[in-house]
This record gives C-alpha cells, sequence and structure tokens, in this order.
C-alpha cells in the first residue's frame, strides 16, 4: 500500500478533483432538481406537489450520511465513491424514463440516498492523502462542489428541461454520477490506515468521554442558520425590499456564491498557515456575529447602500466556516471514525438548514427581515463560545 509522503503530488490533486466531481454531481441532483419545479408545474402539477417532489433527493440524502459513513469507515472511501455515484446514476436513469410521479418521488429518493455516499467519502481522501499543511487548502476547494453543483445545475437543468423536456433535465445529474463513478472507480486510491489503538483491535470512539466533536457539530449547525437564511431568502429580500429587479438580484446572489468559493478555499489556507483549524473557526463565528447583525441594522434604517455591500460580505463569511468544521471532525475523529463524524456533522447542518424556510418565512412574514437577521446573528453568537480551544 502506497504511504502518503509517497503518493504522486499529481495523483493526490488528482483524486482531490475527481472528489469535487463527485461531490459536484450529488450537489446537481440533491439542490438543482428545484430547477425543475418550471417543468413540473407547466404539466399541470400543483406547486405543492412540486415542491414535495423536487424535495426527494434531499430527504434521501439525509437518511442516509451516517450510514455511509460507516461504510466508508469500515469498507473503503474508493468503494463508497463508486457505489454512491452508481447508484445515483441508476436511479437517475430510470426516473428519466418513469411517467408516474409517485415512481418518480421514490426513484429521486433513492438517487439522493446514493448521493449521500460523496460527502464523508471525498473528505476522507483528502484528510487520509493530503499532509496537513495542506489539507486545508484542499477541503477548501473541495467544499467549492457545492456552489459549483449549483450553479452548474442552474445552468443546464432549466434550459434542457425547457428545450428536449423533463425527462432530459433528469439525465443531467445521473450522466455526470455516471461519470463520477468510472472515474473514481480507476482514480481514487483508498489512503492507508495506522494500526487501531483501541482494546481488541478495536477503534477507539472518540465520542466516548470527549466533547470536542460534539461541540464542533453544535457550533456548524449554529452557524448553518445565518448562511441558510441568506441563500433561502437574499434574492427575495433584494427583490422585495431593496427593489431590485429579480435577474439583477439574481445576477448579485450568484456573484455572491463565487466569492463564498472563493472565501472557503481562502480559510483553509489561513487554517493551515497557523496550523489550527479551530481557532480560525471561532473568528470566523465572530465575524458571522458582526456582518449579520450589520446586515440587520442597514436593513432596518433602509440604508441600501451599505446593506447591499453588508449582504455580499455576509455571503463570504457565513460559509466560510464549513471546510474548517469538517477538516477539523475528520482530523479528530480518524480514520476509523471519521466517516460517521462528517456524516453527523453534514446531517446535523442539513436538518437546521431545512427549517430554515418554513421558520424564518413565518418569522419574516410576521416581523420582517430585519428581525430575521438579528436571530440569524444571534445563534452565530451562541457559536461562539461553543467552538473547542485547541490546535490541529
Amino acid at each position: 500500500m502506497a504511504t502518503v509522503t509517497a503518493m504522486d503530488t499529481a495523483r493526490r490533486w488528482t483524486m482531490l478533483a475527481l472528489g469535487v466531481f463527485a461531490q459536484s454531481s450529488s450537489a446537481v441532483l440533491v439542490h438543482g432538481t428545484a430547477f425543475l419545479l418550471p417543468a413540473l408545474t407547466q404539466r399541470g402539477m400543483s406547486l405543492a406537489t412540486a415542491g414535495l417532489l423536487v424535495a426527494m433527493p434531499m430527504v434521501g440524502l439525509v437518511c442516509t450520511l451516517i450510514a455511509w459513513g460507516w461504510i466508508v469507515d469500515h469498507v473503503g472511501e474508493r468503494k463508497a465513491l463508486v457505489a454512491g455515484p452508481a447508484l445515483m446514476f441508476a436511479a437517475g436513469a430510470a426516473a428519466a424514463a418513469v411517467t408516474n410521479y409517485i415512481a418518480l418521488g421514490a426513484l429521486l429518493l433513492l438517487a439522493g440516498a446514493g448521493a449521500g455516499s460523496t460527502n464523508g467519502a471525498s473528505g476522507r481522501v483528502i484528510v487520509g492523502w493530503f499532509p496537513p499543511d495542506q489539507r486545508g487548502l484542499a477541503m477548501g476547494i473541495r467544499q467549492t462542489a457545492q456552489p459549483l453543483g449549483v450553479a452548474v445545475g442552474a445552468l443546464t437543468i432549466p434550459a434542457v428541461a425547457a428545450a428536449h423536456g423533463f425527462s432530459a433535465a433528469v439525465l443531467v445529474p445521473a450522466v455526470m454520477a455516471g461519470a463520477a463513478a468510472i472515474g473514481c472507480l480507476f482514480g481514487i486510491v483508498d489512503p492507508p490506515r495506522p494500526e487501531s489503538t483501541g482494546g481488541a483491535g478495536r477503534p477507539v470512539n472518540p465520542y466516548r468521554g470527549d466533547s470536542t466533536l460534539w461541540r464542533i457539530h453544535g457550533v456548524s449547525i449554529l452557524l448553518v442558520i445565518p448562511q441558510a437564511t441568506i441563500w433561502t431568502f437574499g434574492l427575495l429580500w433584494l427583490h422585495r425590499d431593496v427593489g431590485m429587479s429579480l435577474a439583477t438580484a439574481g445576477a448579485l446572489i450568484t456573484a455572491a456564491q463565487i466569492l463564498g468559493a472563493g472565501g472557503r478555499i481562502g480559510a483553509g489556507i489561513w487554517s493551515d498557515r497557523v496550523g489550527s483549524r479551530l481557532r480560525p473557526l471561532r473568528t470566523v463565528a465572530m465575524a458571522a456575529v458582526i456582518s449579520m447583525s450589520a446586515l440587520a441594522v442597514a436593513a432596518w434604517a433602509h440604508q441600501w447602500w451599505a446593506a447591499v455591500p453588508i449582504l455580499i460580505g455576509a455571503s463570504v463569511i457565513t460559509v466560510a466556516d464549513n471546510g474548517l468544521a469538517f477538516t477539523a471532525v475528520a482530523e479528530i475523529a480518524g480514520p476509523y471514525w471519521s466517516g460517521r463524524g462528517l456524516g453527523i456533522q453534514n446531517t446535523g447542518q442539513n436538518l437546521a438548514a431545512a427549517v430554515i424556510a418554513p421558520a424564518f418565512g413565518a418569522l419574516i412574514t410576521a416581523a420582517g427581515f430585519p428581525i430575521a437577521y438579528l436571530l440569524a446573528a444571534l445563534m452565530a453568537l451562541a457559536a461562539v463560545p461553543l467552538v473547542p480551544s485547541g490546535s490541529r
């Protein structure tokens, strides 16, 4: 078995690229199906039913993240990165061929279950093959997979659906997943694992007798609230309160997404330089408090000249913690528990993000956007003292 030091640098970065591509294909499926809403409603389906249908991949993802983490820990990263995208391809291709909506929902749920494989497995490959002083950068690049996947879905799925129909649009993430499965089959090598230090050959449970990982999970759940608030309601706020056209507001949100992807990479490089994931994580949490509080004040005072730049800044700041926490969980959990640790991490964040739309939607209806932004700032404030102390 190859060692980390012996692994060719080009091969290491090739595996990172494959992991990003696999994760992007999952993001196109899970988040891109929302772009099928116009095609579904044009078929005569109610918006509520269509919304339930396009949510099926997310349901499948959340229900299987921890199970896929167990598979990564016990079977290996390469097999997970091949099996999951292969399941996405098979279920997606079948979904493109059915006409019954119940069958379509079941197949999208199954495809979402396959998408859950890429989260922990791609992270484990990075932590396993990259040395500590490069992991932050590598994981920051890996964290760009979600906005890249959303961008690909936004650019392709509505256009394909309009030109070639609903079935062809469903094939977009399916074909990407099939290509990812083939690439990972030939390009991924499971990283080496040290001998277990647990009794009777069993790996030590990092959750037992230590609150560090639970605290990081809690921090990430709290910090995903301001992130999801901006992602979910930023466009509506710019259009309804600020008065921007939908096209201009959409372009602004897209630019903020791109800047946010760069911010994730920058946060990873920062953590490599200072030799810590947790110290930058605490600073990012404090910056989220400041930026969301400033956004609440500017929105309340109707100072749009300040509120719009603050929104862009908050969009970058509130996503910068993702890679830091993800890397910290993988490093602290170790090679025998990081799959499950990353599964727990993503499950908590996705469940919290799913609550934002209905809960904050009701809050905005009752009290307005400034109160929602202020509550998001308070959630970030609660995360600051929860960040564990420690270095690498």
